[in-house]
């Protein structure tokens, strides 16, 4: 396979997308957004191209890889050079390229085999149908990082069933095919092994007007919810909307282990690692988010990303996962109830003349 760090193909009337960087598990980095973003507005004017798809390269190793999230260590890297507009640059096109996908005029199809994290979300969610496979696993982990669950997270984790999105939010919580299916992150499921057929398939479908019915015909053909299993997150969907309600995040805290058993004690355990100053981000776009455009809550999260990535946590969460893998980050404040609600409203604060646009 070529060296490039994303490939673009057409089989057919399919335009084909495959980020091609499997030994990070096809981490998006900058360059990729800047070679994605025009290539999809060319294939949005071409009459010959009725269908998207993308996907990841395999592994070295022949497991399947979707997309781990952004190049987020080229952030910390120059986090504390004050001339730095790395972050402006890496967020502004990216949220732009989610956006491009979010209202694309033609059926964009993500074929979500293996891990799908961070800004993989980005480039799978905002498309029209996101086909799991066995393999698929699902995260947005950015509260153990010190960063906020972006990429369209404010608008996506919102208007998941109940608080659903709540808790995945907060938690980092991983998904398989069939909680994926369950909550409406995926529309399809398709074992991993027919996905070349699939593609085929799809790469015959007929440009036009009925395109859209033609490539939801081909996904229901090819289609089998019930070899995903049975979900698991449905089970405590009742207990997630009680502890997970309020605008409170030690009240959550509080309310996990009393209210929610033993499931709900572990949840709190796992909570306890997380990046309290994040935690409290997050919890405050959850409870935005619902009532946002899409190009809002982008522009949102514009604003606090590029003001979390100069932050002490998220520093210390990268060191900690990346860096130096010790996996004990020394989060500051250590504790929820110390966030500085000041400090979490200027997060927030318009940019003025930097806010993100929207053409």
């Amino acid at each position: 396979m070529s060296d490039a760090q994303i490939l673009f193909d057409r089989a057919g009337s399919a335009g084909i997308i495959t980020l091609n960087r499997p030994k990070a598990l096809n981490a998006l980095t900058l360059p990729m957004i800047r070679l994605m973003a025009p290539q999809m507005k060319d294939w949005a004017a071409d009459d010959a191209v009725a269908v998207v798809v993308v996907r990841g390269a395999p592994r070295p190793d022949g497991r399947p890889a979707f997309c781990a999230g952004g190049d987020v260590r080229a952030l910390w890297d120059e986090r504390e050079d004050p001339t730095s507009t790395l972050a402006a640059e890496f967020f502004g096109e990216e949220y732009t390229l989610n956006r491009e996908i979010f209202r694309y005029a033609k059926p964009y199809v993500s074929l979500i085999d293996g891990v799908v994290m961070g800004g993989g979300v980005g480039l799978s969610v905002h498309g029209r149908w996101r086909v799991a496979t066995e393999n698929t696993l699902f995260a947005m982990p950015e509260t153990a990082i010190g960063m906020l669950p972006d990429v369209g997270g404010t608008y996506i984790l919102p208007r998941l069933p109940g608080l659903s999105g709540t808790y995945l939010a907060l938690t980092g919580a991983r998904l398989k095919a069939a909680d994926c299916l369950a909550l409406g992150i995926a529309t399809h499921f398709v074992p991993s092994a027919r996905l070349g057929e699939l593609t085929e398939a799809l790469s015959q479908v007929t440009a036009g007007a009925g395109a859209d019915a033609e490539v939801e015909a081909v996904l229901n053909r090819f289609s089998d919810a019930g070899a995903a299993g049975t979900p698991q997150i449905t089970q405590h969907l009742p207990t997630i909307n009680a502890c997970f309600a309020g605008d409170d995040m030690a009240g959550i805290l509080a309310r996990l282990p009393v209210d929610g058993g033993d499931w709900g004690a572990g949840v709190a355990k796992e909570l306890s690692h997380k990046s309290p100053t994040s935690m409290v981000v997050a919890l405050r776009q959850m409870r935005i988010g619902g009532s946002l455009s899409f190009e809002d809550c982008m522009i949102t999260e514009f604003r606090v990303a590029t003001r979390i990535v100069r932050t002490h946590d998220f520093g210390e969460g990268i060191r900690s996962v990346l860096v130096d893998k010790d996996h004990a980050p020394v989060w500051s404040p250590a504790h929820v109830g110390d966030v500085d609600p000041a400090a979490i409203d200027a997060l927030f604060a318009p940019l003025g003349s930097r806010d993100l646009h929207f053409d």
